[in-house]
């Protein structure tokens, strides 16, 4: 069987395939297998669990995943990558192989499948988009294991009044647990990337989520607020919800969440505004 984790080997096989690692998809391999045991590890994996991969490349990662699980949904944008795994892993037992971009799934469909985790090496480009779509998905999977780049995981894990505590991690800790396992460095991955990297785990929280229309408001009202970052509560509130939450209102909702007015929206944590949110949409 070929390493997989063996820069040569990753080297000699894209050459092979006519695939130039594209900066633009966020394509750097994987080639370090300590970091691939801790990835996998982190999972936690059951024989029972099902799994979705996004951007599987070359599959290292992929066939650890089918020794576990039960059910494995790779999914790679790129067609040549996607013919070569086809080739490769087609007739493993549990292993659901689709040509698409990340960027145009389904959530709500592939977490209803059953789909419980997901493991990934996400591409730069587009992994706060995808995480975004997984963290405010109405079936969210039970956790999630995921290399980023180490700015996206500073930013996810980062508490209130921190400089890196922005929309998507709020989003993420209303969600989820988050917690850092690895900073991997560039050298890890072939080609090297500009930038480090790390993994981080996400565990849905036992709280039980809101409605639909509660999340919705959750997320416009948060979106607009951080858009706005640098403005006080007090006067950004008002803008925000329009003729529905004039200025005296929203300092009755603040007062109502214990929020002080003069407090920006990176100094509220995800649990204060949610509490927040519930109040605005009660004044309201």
């Amino acid at each position: 069987m070929r390493n997989l984790a063996s820069p040569s080997t990753v080297r000699s096989l894209l050459a092979q395939l006519d695939v130039h690692p594209s900066r633009r998809l966020g394509q750097n391999f994987l080639v370090d297998r300590n970091i691939l045991g801790i990835l996998v590890e982190a999972a936690g994996l059951a024989a029972g669990d099902q799994v979705l991969e996004v951007g599987p490349g070359l599959g290292v990662v992929t066939r650890e995943l089918l020794g576990i699980a039960r059910r494995v949904v790779a999914v790679e944008k790129d067609a040549r990558l996607c013919d070569f795994l086809r080739a490769e892993l087609g007739d493993a037992a549990g292993l659901e192989l689709r040509h698409a971009d990340a960027l145009d799934l389904d959530a709500e469909e592939l977490f209803g499948s059953g789909i419980n985790v997901v493991v990934a090496n996400l591409p730069y480009s587009v992994g706060s988009r995808i995480l975004a779509d997984f963290v405010t998905c109405g079936r969210r999977p039970e956790r999630m294991v995921l290399t980023l780049q180490k700015e996206v995981a500073d930013r996810l894990a980062a508490p209130p009044g921190d400089a890196a505590c922005g929309l998507l991690g709020v989003w993420t800790q209303h969600a989820y647990a988050v917690t850092r396992v690895k900073t991997v460095s560039p050298g890890c991955f072939w080609p090297r990337p500009e930038v480090g990297s790390a993994i981080v785990k996400l565990k849905r929280r036992d709280a039980a989520p809101g409605t639909r229309t509660e999340e919705e408001f959750f997320r416009r009202v948060t979106k607009a607020a951080f858009s706005r970052r640098r403005k006080q509560l007090a006067a950004v509130l008002p803008r925000v919800l329009g003729p529905a939450c004039d200025a005296a209102a929203c300092r009755v909702a603040l007062a109502q969440a214990g929020v002080d007015p003069a407090s920006r929206p990176g100094d509220l944590d995800a649990d204060r505004w949610w509490t927040l949110c519930g109040c605005l949409a009660r004044t309201a």
